[in-house]
């Protein structure tokens, strides 16, 4: 039986901080299973390698023998949570809830076992509770103290609006917990004042008090904000085999260690042996690939995870073209059109100012040859392979 020591050392391994950890050790001390919540609201479809980060640590707990809550906020989705925005948040409509929760189910379990976890709905308490009920749990707490938090604190002192059903959202989440009864929440480390309202209602509704467990903020592949759809800068754990290896190839060698410490399953000592490789003078890349076999395999297999890998050395190491280039036909004017606007329409750049800061660094090559001139116009009856970086490509033709 592994020792509360070797427990916690696990816990610990990639977490930002642990709130209160005297009191976690004595939790685990009991040697019971705890109860581990973490809440997801259902805001888009998809989840990328920046929630996974949470979901790896919940899986870690899980192999320790305890109870993982998935708490899926139906509920507080419909409020929509105000951390880190500097507007009030869209609401989703109940019918987005439903659709998008759907989806999370069935992407959680690529990596949480589906037997050993209970996924619940805070609208099953929450639709419960009468106006007398929410009025009692808002006098638990204060405008000053909501105004504590970040983002409220700097939108009221730009004078940027503050709904009040926003002020609900971190009283909700830590009423979830108090009907949980979590023994210990994880969050990112933007959900700290939140996390720390779920200990002080608890405290308020008589029950034991949880403990915290904050996960740092995945960085997405320009390795500077923070991972997100909207940004383009994700990696989706429903993305194809081949484009999840091919994007953790495109990122850079020291963010690479960083996403090995959050993502990886490999032991400590394992990632310490590639570091000290590197440092003997393997090309990073050698690491990389191991890295980005090891994410395919666990959302898919471990024969698609090798595919990946022969694929990606067939296509970059062996200089061959993929077999599979998309055929993009598109419409431009007598005078042509800006390269940097062929390639957005053509998917292979989010926008044109992406477009032209990879022109800049010499990423971008049509048949082959590199394109300098950020004012190229691509004129009607071409047919050429146009590939941005080392992963995409489109063969486009003009009319």
């Amino acid at each position: 039986m592994i020792s509360v020591k070797e427990s916690l050392a696990i816990i610990q391994r990639g977490a930002q901080e642990i709130l209160v950890e005297s009191e976690l050790i004595e939790k685990l001390e009991t040697g019971r299973p705890l109860r581990i919540k973490a809440g997801f609201d259902p805001t888009a479809p998809d989840l990328h390698l920046g929630h996974t980060v949470l979901l790896n640590k919940l899986k870690q707990f899980q192999d320790l023998g305890h109870e993982i809550l998935f708490l899926i906020g139906d509920f507080t989705g419909m409020i929509g949570d105000p951390t880190g925005k500097n507007v009030t948040r869209k609401p989703l409509t109940t019918e987005q809830v439903q659709l998008n929760a759907e989806s999370y189910q069935h992407q959680v379990f690529k990596i949480l076992d589906p037997e050993k976890t209970t996924v619940v709905f805070n609208s099953k308490w929450m639709n419960k509770l009468s106006s007398a009920d929410m009025i009692h749990l808002a006098s638990n707490h204060t405008v000053a103290r909501m105004l504590e938090r970040d983002d409220f604190d700097k939108r009221y002192k730009s004078g940027q609006a503050i709904a009040i059903h926003e002020f609900l959202y971190p009283l909700i989440q830590g009423y979830d917990s108090v009907e949980l009864n979590a023994d210990v929440e994880l969050g990112g480390t933007d959900q700290k004042f939140n996390l720390l309202m779920g200990r002080e209602l608890q405290k308020a509704y008589g029950k034991p008090q949880q403990s915290i467990l904050t996960m740092p903020i995945l960085e997405g592949l320009d390795g500077v904000q923070k991972m997100s759809k909207s940004l383009g800068n994700y990696i989706g754990i429903n993305d194809s085999p081949k484009d999840i290896f091919g994007k953790l190839m495109s990122i850079s060698d020291d963010l690479m260690w960083r996403y090995i410490e959050l993502l990886s399953f490999r032991s400590i000592e394992d990632i310490q042996q590639w570091r000290d490789d590197v440092a003997a003078g393997r090309n990073p890349i050698e690491i990389k690939k191991d890295f980005a076999q090891e994410i395919v395999s666990r959302f898919n297999d471990e024969q698609q995870g090798l595919a990946a890998r022969q694929g990606f050395e067939n296509q970059f190491k062996k200089g061959e073209l993929p077999e599979d280039i998309e055929e993009i036909s598109l419409n431009v004017s007598s005078e042509g059109m800006p390269i940097a606007n062929v390639l957005k329409e053509a998917g292979l750049t989010v926008s044109t100012s992406e477009a032209l800061r990879m022109i800049k660094q010499g990423a971008v090559k049509v048949d082959g040859e590199k394109v300098a001139d950020k004012s190229l116009l691509i004129s009607k009856g071409l047919v050429a392979v146009f590939q941005v970086g080392k992963r995409k490509f489109a063969r486009i033709s003009t009319q």
